[in-house]
């Protein structure tokens, strides 16, 4: 399980928080004759975020559309979180069949310049 602080403090040290950095959604599957591996599927972009005060959640979202999320986009208004909201977990709505998914990981390309969440499906 992720939250706001590890996203926050893992940007900070592996690319230092810079803005233009696209955020994508890297895509794990089980080895199908090891179920301890993961093996990486793909990767596509993110759009947008939601703030679930409720669920204590920052939900990550794939909504079809064209634009992409950026670093700059999500990271300052984070920073300037209280520490209750930087304990909100982080999940990530991909479709209708993979909803409420944990980011189990993070990493980055940058040849690409792409931040990457990662989720097991």
């Amino acid at each position: 399980m992720k939250f706001i602080i590890d996203l926050i403090e893992d940007v900070r040290e592996q690319i230092g928080n810079h803005e233009e950095y696209l955020v994508t959604a890297g895509l794990l599957k089980a080895d199908e004759n090891d179920s301890e591996k993961l093996i990486y599927a793909g990767e596509a972009p993110l759009n947008t975020t939601v703030l679930d005060e409720q669920k204590r959640q920052l939900i990550f979202k794939m909504d079809g559309s064209e634009s992409e999320l950026t670093i700059g986009e999500i990271i300052p208004s984070l920073l300037i979180s209280d520490m209750d909201r930087m304990m909100y977990e982080l999940r990530m709505d991909v479709n209708i069949q993979y909803k409420d998914m944990e980011i189990v990981g993070f990493g980055k390309n940058d040849q690409q310049k792409r931040y990457i969440l990662f989720i097991r499906i």
